[in-house]
């Protein structure tokens, strides 16, 4: 089986190919856009591998939450891929991305959300297998849920941009990984036990998870939340 997947909701893009279980990816920070390095990449990995596009059995890409114009990328190719190849789609969920690249435990997930909010939730990670323990949510950090665990990681640049916020309710953490990102080797790895089982999706039914459905806070919105970040 060989899959193609994505990830671009947050400054870390990357793009992955797996064939037969063994994943190669290509990276690279980019503070916006990105659109230029995708499908580029998606042939470098092909000819590394030797293998041709019309070989892809999936498409997977995450779908979120995350900066918007990310979001819309990643679907926006991983659609128009699965489209021209007539081959099933995957979304997958970027914080279960993020938790899986914890390493296992119990992980808090945590992501910048700009607009002076964080996205997220908790998992329960063994291998590649997770179990939601907390839903995820877009709230300023001060007010956004804490999971009740003991132990475990805090991943994710949440962390980094707003630490003394979140420290306040923080759970009893092993420690913080703020310079941890979603991965689409992460993704391909979610993807893969659904694509083997079957459970891929149309391309027409591919959407990203934003979660927060507003792109910007007014002026009075920002003031109020004590300037925009």
């Amino acid at each position: 089986m060989r899959l193609l997947a994505f990830e671009t909701a947050t400054r870390h893009l990357s793009a992955a190919l797996w064939q037969d279980g063994e994943i190669i990816e290509r990276s690279a920070h980019v503070a916006n856009g990105g659109s230029e390095h995708l499908l580029p990449w998606v042939h470098e990995l092909l000819a590394e591998t030797g293998a041709v596009l019309s070989q892809i059995d999936g498409v997977a890409f995450g779908a979120g939450p995350g900066g918007f114009t990310g979001l819309r990328l990643a679907c926006g190719v991983a659609q128009g891929l699965a489209y021209g190849l007539d081959v099933p789609l995957m979304p997958i969920s970027t914080l279960e991305a993020l938790a899986l690249e914890s390493g296992g435990g119990h992980v808090w997930a945590c992501l910048d959300a700009r607009m002076n909010e964080v996205y997220s939730a908790a998992y329960r990670v063994a291998g590649d297998d997770i179990e939601q323990l907390m839903a995820p949510a877009c709230l300023p950090p001060a007010v956004s849920p804490a999971p009740s665990f003991v132990g475990g990681w805090g991943i994710g640049d949440g962390f980094a941009s707003y630490g003394e916020l979140l420290g306040a309710q923080k759970p009893d953490l092993l420690g913080v990984r703020a310079d941890v990102f979603p991965t689409a080797a992460a993704v391909l790895r979610l993807a893969a036990p659904q694509f083997a089982n079957g459970k891929g999706l149309d391309p027409a039914l591919g959407q990203p998870i934003y979660v927060r459905d507003k792109v910007a806070l007014t002026t009075a919105e920002r003031l109020a939340r004590g300037g925009a970040k």
